[in-house]
């Protein structure tokens, strides 16, 4: 169900940013992704992430792309916005400038490049969160970002009142278990990593932030929506249908992948930016083949 409050439930896709040919931004297209995602009954919105291609675009690209969501979207659903930085004066910065264009909360990741002590760290996210009245959800994904946000600095942070949120993305689901026994309901938690999205929600995540509903929303929410009945049958029967694209997201070419898929289901283009490049060969194959027999097989779904 759709609401401008920021509940922390249902699906939020990490949307992505589209661009020309000419891989400029296609700030028009990338409302049309945005819109169509809220039409098909997504919770909220998650932009300039991974999938948005942040760390690809240039500070004003940024600004504008937050800037042309928040104009689309107009309160339909809450909009968190990625804050992905190389230094801590810069995510101050963009961060303070995302609260002025009206999104609802941020998604803050480490300090890019740069691998932190846990007091480098906690002081890097603990300064963004003092220079700005959003709530903040913590992006924790040890594979991608050789950062792990541990228990040890999730309890220095607990003393941080709008660091409210954990996005999940470590591959393994007793993650979420050891959180919720270190700190009950200190965080919310969310899933981050959409080949353990099921387990994760089983496990107490509220929501799930995904890379694939960019390509298939409707299924995405229907089997949320399960899960939240305690349908678990028809929650398998979608989660069991959609794995075969749900492991693209683990792997380090999703973004790629996603659009790819976004692309074969009419939602956007494949149009990416260097250092990235569309795929090619058997992998491209793979994607496509598999993308297509998701198409092929979409479940019937229960109304939500």
């Amino acid at each position: 169900m759709n609401s401008s409050k920021l509940t922390w439930r249902g699906v939020y896709p990490a949307a992505t940013t589209q661009f020309t040919p000419d891989l400029d931004v296609d700030i028009p297209a990338t409302q049309a992704v945005l819109d169509a995602l809220v039409k098909d009954g997504v919770d909220g919105l998650i932009i300039a992430g991974t999938c948005g291609e942040n760390n690809s675009l240039e500070a004003e690209e940024k600004r504008a792309v937050v800037k042309a969501a928040v104009e689309v979207v107009d309160g339909r659903v809450p909009i968190l916005v990625g804050v992905s930085e190389f230094t801590t004066r810069r995510a101050v910065t963009f961060a303070q400038d995302a609260e002025k264009l009206g999104v609802d909360g941020l998604m803050l990741l480490p300090a890019m490049v740069y691998v932190p002590t846990v007091g480098e760290l906690c002081t890097h996210f603990e300064t963004v969160a003092k220079a700005t009245s959003l709530p903040i959800m913590l992006y924790n994904n040890p594979p991608a970002y050789r950062v792990n946000i541990g228990i040890d600095a999730l309890t220095r942070l607990a003393d941080t009142p709008n660091i409210v949120a954990v996005k999940e993305s470590a591959p393994d689901p007793r993650r979420f278990t050891d959180l919720i026994n270190a700190f009950g309901d200190r965080y919310i938690l969310m899933a981050g990593l959409d080949d353990v999205a099921f387990e994760g929600l089983l496990l107490g995540a509220h929501g799930w932030i995904s890379g694939l509903t960019s390509a298939f929303p409707r299924e995405s929410v229907a089997l949320v929506a399960a899960i939240n009945r305690g349908d678990l049958e028809e929650a398998l029967r979608i989660y069991r249908w959609f794995m075969p694209l749900l492991h693209l997201d683990a792997d380090h070419d999703l973004v790629q992948s996603i659009k790819l898929a976004e692309s074969i289901m009419g939602r956007g283009t494949e149009h990416v930016r260097l250092p990235r490049m569309p795929l090619e060969g058997q992998r491209r194959a793979d994607v496509i083949r598999w993308v297509e027999q998701c198409a092929a097989t979409q479940p019937s779904l229960t109304a939500v």
